[in-house]
């Protein structure tokens, strides 16, 4: 691979500085009175060289997050409301909802790339592995000579662990994990700043899961980029993220540290997802998991939107929805729920 992008992670104890930021993020399927809201109002920052896990239930919101950032939502998705800013190296902040389709084609997969679920279904079973990495070449590097093209495709298939005469395989002769590989190298193919993945492990064993996430973590110290990885399993998260945020029925409830949502969730919702898992180490303990069923969009609860499955659910939980606000300014951690005692509303 050819040298990547300006230098890696400073070693300082400094924040990092913002390479994607995320704003009051509204999205909606449908128009009118008809319209369910699918994201309400997210913040968040994603900072340089850092993984940010997204966790939460199906129909949370995540995907749809995801491909709001990347502006790939389809009909009837419509973004509604917010911003979302890529920070370039050197460079000043760029408005991606305003973009237009031509510096879309350039942002995407040049700056932010995304790795959808289901690599069997986002490879074309038509094509060689050879065709569609040397596409992404071709498409945003047209100078670059076929040979080159080659070149630079068994240096990817490389990079992640997969033998370059595989370069000549269709996507049917591949394993689950192999084709996974493929696509992690096609998004790393431009080498951007910023990797979204939207659940990549999900239809691998667990033994596949592990390597991918070794393979990965080992490409991002080299590469130098930062990665939204999206799952429902926060048992994945907890072990190789360094930011957790946590989302419940369209809202970001609860953004920490990957270390302290582990050691002291502080929403119920976060607890109920830690506790649907077994641990590894440690005395047996009985899974609790969270009962009832994530809700429905088009008839959200009123107030917080878990109280109706929440074993901690008082007073105002049905009556007023909780905001994101701080509950522990030393680390940063954030938590939408009343049971933040600095954050509870008067009584009515």
């Amino acid at each position: 691979m050819t040298t990547p992008k300006a230098a890696s992670r400073s070693a300082s104890l400094t924040v990092p500085p913002p390479v994607l930021e995320i704003s009051g993020l509204c999205v909606d399927y449908g128009l009118g009175a008809d319209a369910v809201r699918a994201v309400h109002d997210v913040d968040l920052t994603l900072r340089r060289g850092e993984v940010l896990g997204l966790a939460g239930e199906s129909g949370s919101g995540k995907s749809t997050l995801a491909y709001a950032v990347t502006r790939l939502l389809s009909p009837p998705g419509v973004i509604t409301g917010g911003d979302v800013r890529y920070h370039p190296r050197g460079g000043e902040p760029v408005d991606v909802l305003a973009m237009t389709a031509r510096e879309l084609r350039a942002f995407r997969w040049q700056e932010v790339s995304i790795v959808f679920q289901g690599a069997m279904n986002s490879l074309n079973p038509v094509h060689t592995v050879h065709t569609q990495l040397t596409d992404v070449l071709k498409a945003h590097r047209p100078d670059m000579p076929r040979a080159g093209r080659t070149e630079q495709a068994r240096e990817l298939l490389s990079l992640v662990g997969i033998s370059p005469d595989r370069l000549g395989a269709y996507p049917h002769q591949l394993s689950g994990g192999m084709r996974q590989r493929v696509m992690i190298a096609m998004a790393l193919a431009l080498q951007p700043d910023v990797v979204i993945m939207d659940e990549p492990t999900t239809a691998l064993d667990v033994v596949m899961q592990r390597q991918i996430l070794r393979q990965l973590v080992r490409l991002r110290e080299e590469l130098d980029f930062s990665v939204v990885f999206i799952t429902h399993d926060i048992s994945l998260l907890i072990e190789f993220s360094d930011r957790i945020a946590i989302m419940y029925g369209g809202r970001v409830v609860e953004q920490a540290g990957a270390a302290e949502i582990y050691r002291d969730p502080r929403h119920p919702y976060s607890a109920g997802l830690l506790h649907s898992f077994p641990a590894l180490h440690g005395p047996r303990r009985e899974l609790t998991g969270i009962p009832g069923s994530p809700p429905d969009l088009r008839a959200m609860p009123s107030g917080c939107a878990f109280h109706p499955r929440c074993p901690k659910a008082f007073a105002p939980c049905d009556r007023k929805t909780p905001p994101l606000a701080p509950a522990d300014s030393s680390s940063g951690r954030s938590v939408a729920c009343w049971l933040n005692d600095d954050h509870r509303p008067g009584e009515a």
